[in-house]
């Protein structure tokens, strides 16, 4: 976008110097200007990739170790952003319309290069729910060969992708069940309102679903939507409203474990669901983020009491999953409401507000090192670890 205005102040100055002394303006020897354009590396487990708040166009891309904008993928309201585990390319699930907020409706699966963030191909879609803020709307498979998208059209369902063929295959109907969660080579799984997790084995053109026994009540200590899934251990971590922590492991019959207080495990007392008692509560719009190199969980905690569960953090608690320990707390200046962790040895958080600002804060000391205005108000994405 410069150099047209860098060519046109070149000619002025040459214009200028022509009038004051020719022989010196015939002296200048000027070249023509390319135009180049940067191109990215593979993503990397140090990179953070940050939804923009609402009505900005795209999701910016930060070097967590220098605190740096490197690129920005096309992200629009309401849309759902996955990486290629290969590296490759960028999936981004959204819907358009052709006069902007009128029209014809267009759902669909763009594919964008990760090296040249060009556009490649879209894939349409026959729907897909339209909501911003979860990770678990849209999954891939562990191989990154096919996409799960939760659709509500006209009932809860999973819109089926095949990424290498660049298809949309079929739509499977999951009454009362959402926030997805890939399962290697069965299918995937998800959660559901009445307290289990279903599951579904993709067969060809057909699908078996089952169920686990219900382990929570969403109507008296639901579990947040943004829980985590460690693709290497094949492992959810989710998390309740109250602080109770559980672990599933994911396979064709997932086993879900016994829960334990994240509050008990920082040496105080659980919190609990009864009114106006103030406790340590999670509350955040992202508020958990897993290191899965050292499954350690961290999480956004404030002094409140239930159904504070939006409220933003005022500290942040690290919780050793094998020992079930909180090892770690350390305080936040100010409030925030979005948390994730970088996938490598340097452990660097980055956290979000309500106002759009960032930090990337060293996890093993606490220390702020870099603070990023206007980073972006949605949901964080971060590089696994293959």
């Amino acid at each position: 976008m410069m150099e047209p205005v860098r060519s046109k102040l070149a000619v002025m100055l040459l214009a200028g110097l022509a009038a004051v002394s020719p022989a010196l303006a015939e002296s200048v020897v000027t070249e023509a200007e390319e135009a180049t354009i940067n191109t990215l590396e593979p993503p990397k487990t140090g990179w953070f990739f940050v939804k923009g708040g609402w009505g900005t166009a795209g999701s910016s891309i930060f070097d967590s170790a220098t605190g740096k904008m490197i690129g920005m993928i096309a992200t629009g309201r309401d849309s759902d952003m996955a990486i290629d585990p290969a590296g490759k390319v960028y999936y981004v699930a959204e819907t358009i319309w052709t006069k902007g907020n009128r029209g014809t409706r267009q759902d669909l699966v763009a594919v964008y290069d990760a090296k040249t963030l060009k556009l490649l191909t879209e894939i349409p879609t026959p729907g897909r729910l339209i909501i911003g803020g979860l990770k678990t709307n849209f999954v891939l498979s562990d191989d990154g060969k096919t996409a799960y998208d939760y659709n509500f059209d006209p009932a809860s369902s999973v819109n089926v992708i095949d990424l290498v063929k660049r298809k949309f295959v079929r739509a499977i109907e999951l009454p009362g069940c959402a926030n997805l969660i890939p399962n290697p080579g069965v299918g995937f799984s998800a959660l559901c309102a009445d307290g289990t997790l279903a599951t579904v084995a993709v067969k060809g053109a057909a699908q078996e679903i089952t169920r686990t026994e219900p382990f929570f009540d969403a109507a008296v200590d639901p579990i947040f939507a943004n829980f985590a899934y460690d693709r290497k251990r094949k492992q959810a971590v989710f998390l309740s409203y109250t602080g109770m922590v559980r672990t599933a492991a994911i396979s064709a019959a997932p086993a879900v474990s016994e829960p334990f207080s994240i509050q008990q495990a920082a040496g105080l007392r659980a919190a609990d669901t009864k009114p106006l008692d103030i406790a340590w509560y999670p509350g955040g719009s992202q508020l958990m983020a897993l290191h899965r190199p050292t499954s350690t969980l961290y999480v956004l905690m404030h002094m409140g009491e239930y159904w504070t569960h939006k409220q933003g953090g005022d500290e942040i608690w690290a919780l050793d999953l094998a020992s079930k320990k909180v090892t770690k707390r350390i305080p936040l200046k100010d409030p925030v409401n979005n948390i994730e962790i970088s996938q490598d040895d340097a452990a660097l958080i980055m956290v979000t507000d309500r106002d759009n600002n960032g930090k990337v804060i060293d996890a093993k000391t606490g220390e702020v090192k870099h603070t990023i205005e206007n980073a972006g108000g949605g949901h964080i994405t971060v590089v696994e670890p293959m």
